[in-house]
């Protein structure tokens, strides 16, 4: 009820509907604004809906309802109230535009009812999309980088402006192929036209132009300032993509940024038939979404799914099932632990081999230190006056960066961490990048001993809204988890709990939270940061997977 959404979500709602029946008797709305009753042609299945006169037996609630809009609308607009003071009713434009103000200055928030199972109320909530919320010249014009002097740029939400464009989707439709969704901050995109990825430095052409409605789709010749529209066709760009002319001021748009993924699974086809489906299914749904990887476990040849949740996941499998009529067998969810470094270490380092012809020499003196949370993997190199010849300093850096991910301790990669080559050696004939990158790979295999490596587990921010007879169970349980409490609020007749728990104890927590709650408890999670496992936890996994 609108009631309950005052009281839970602590927002202003203002009814601009109410529904006429309910459930199965649900056969219309009343809309307060126009003050007209809009009933649905249940045989055209919501496709079609026709205006009347309000009934009799609802026009006085009608009118009560139209007087609280009123109230609350005129006070967003100084004219209207001025107005409204002297005597004269709104009309229905004067009321759209007030409430169009509310909306953009969250002053109140328009309620409006339906139902999506009977196909009812979906057309009005269209229109109020395009009545209330804010268009593209509403909000401040967007700000992007140049494309080589990394410069700040304007862009307006103008024809006029140079093409600047967000791909925000990838999705495969099976008549169609790839397609990108882009959405157009300014300028005009006409089909045939060629674009500079500015993110990956590639070229790309416009080929179908479409206009998507659901699975419907129109070929369009142009677009505009504000349009979303799907390309066919592009080749080498991803979700979070800047698209530009290339000859006129290319510009790199604000990148969209997709947290690291902190749950796996193992999946195997269940035939060789599904073998054949599974890895083109698998490269479909990995490019559509970005939080969701595939990778392959080059010691056990297991295909790896990781994702941002058993929810996620779960998604995912159904979506190999349903869509791509993959069948698979699902291992059990893994959490993504990390390795990190505690203390700076010296590695010093010889690679010598001699087996009659040829041999191999290098020698690396390299030093590990910890990085800044969140700072991956730094190489650099300090040599000087050639102790290791620049033609063979690739090959550390590439031996180190084909070790690291697979740790220190229990085979999880390493994050965060600086190593700098020193010093070095080399022979004039046995010397090669290869040693090199063997060499580096021996160095940083010590690191076990002088690096003080530790276990990193994901630890995710988690709101629990509960009622407040089921708190101390809600603290309790997640007390349990190893759970950090963070804070509790109100939230109208609810409580709201804030709290860090390492992923590796909440798997199952939904069902848990249901049980203790009665259903009546919700919760979301969302992945916050890494932070060292407690030892006798990191002990266990180092057990289970080293």
């Amino acid at each position: 009820s609108v009631q309950s959404i005052r009281d839970r979500l602590g927002a202003k709602a203002v009814p601009i509907q109410f529904p006429i029946g309910s459930e199965n008797t649900l056969s219309g709305l009343v809309d307060i604004v126009r003050m007209k009753a809009v009933i649905w042609d249940n045989d055209a299945l919501g496709a079609n809906y026709r205006d009347e006169e309000i009934p009799a037996d609802l026009l006085e609630k009608a009118k009560d309802a139209r007087q609280y809009l009123i109230d609350n609308a005129v006070e967003c607009d100084d004219e209207a109230m001025e107005a409204y003071l002297n005597g004269e009713e709104p009309s229905e434009e004067v009321l759209k535009k007030c409430i169009r103000k509310a909306v953009l200055n969250a002053t109140f928030y328009p309620i409006l009812c339906g139902s999506a199972f009977k196909n009812k109320g979906v057309q009005t909530l269209l229109d109020a999309v395009v009545d209330y919320l804010p268009s593209p010249v509403d909000v401040p014009p967007t700000v992007g980088i140049d494309y080589k002097t990394e410069e700040d740029i304007v862009r307006k939400a103008s024809d006029d402006e140079p093409l600047s464009m967000l791909a925000f989707k990838i999705m495969d439709d099976p008549f169609v192929g790839s397609l990108t969704f882009c959405r157009l901050y300014s300028g005009k995109l006409e089909t045939g036209q060629g674009l500079l990825n500015t993110t990956r430095d590639k070229k790309e052409r416009v080929g179908r132009m479409l206009l998507m409605h659901s699975n419907d789709r129109q070929d369009i010749k142009e677009a505009f300032a504000g349009d979303i529209v799907a390309l066919a066709g592009l080749k080498d760009t991803r979700t979070g993509d800047t698209l530009c002319d290339p000859l006129k001021s290319p510009v790199i748009l604000e990148r969209m940024e997709f947290p690291a993924p902190v749950i796996e699974i193992a999946v195997e086809p269940k035939s060789k038939a599904d073998q054949e489906k599974l890895g083109v299914a698998l490269a479909k749904l990995a490019s559509e979404d970005p939080s969701f990887t595939v990778s392959t476990d080059h010691e056990s040849g297991q295909t790896i799914l990781k994702g941002m949740g058993e929810l996620h996941l779960d998604i995912k499998i159904d979506i190999l099932k349903r869509t791509y009529k993959v069948e698979a067998n699902i291992g059990a969810p893994q959490v993504a632990y990390r390795e990190s470094i505690t203390r700076k270490a010296e590695i010093d380092y010889t690679h010598k081999k001699q087996t009659g012809g040829t041999g191999q020499f290098a020698r690396v003196m390299i030093t590990f230190e910890p990085g800044e949370p969140g700072s991956g993997f730094v190489f650099e190199s300090a040599i000087v006056g050639g102790a290791v010849p620049k033609e063979f300093i690739p090959g550390v850096e590439k031996g180190l960066i084909s070790v690291k991910d697979n740790g220190l301790l229990a085979g999880f990669p390493l994050i965060d961490f600086k190593a700098t080559l020193t010093d070095g050696k080399y022979h004039d004939v046995d010397s090669s990048v290869l040693a090199f990158e063997i060499a580096s790979r021996a160095a940083f295999k010590e690191l076990r001993e002088k690096g003080g490596p530790r276990l990193l587990e994901p630890i995710m921010k988690v709101e629990v809204v509960t009622p407040e007879e089921y708190l101390g169970s809600v603290i309790g349980d997640l007390n349990g988890r190893r759970g950090m409490i963070q804070g509790q609020d109100m939230r109208g007749n609810a409580i709201v709990v804030d709290a860090f728990v390492p992923l590796a104890n909440m798997f199952g927590y939904v069902n848990t939270l249901r049980g203790m709650s009665q259903g009546r408890a919700q919760f979301s999670m969302t992945y916050d940061h890494y932070e060292p496992v407690p030892q006798h936890v990191a002990d266990e996994v180092i057990k289970k997977y080293a």
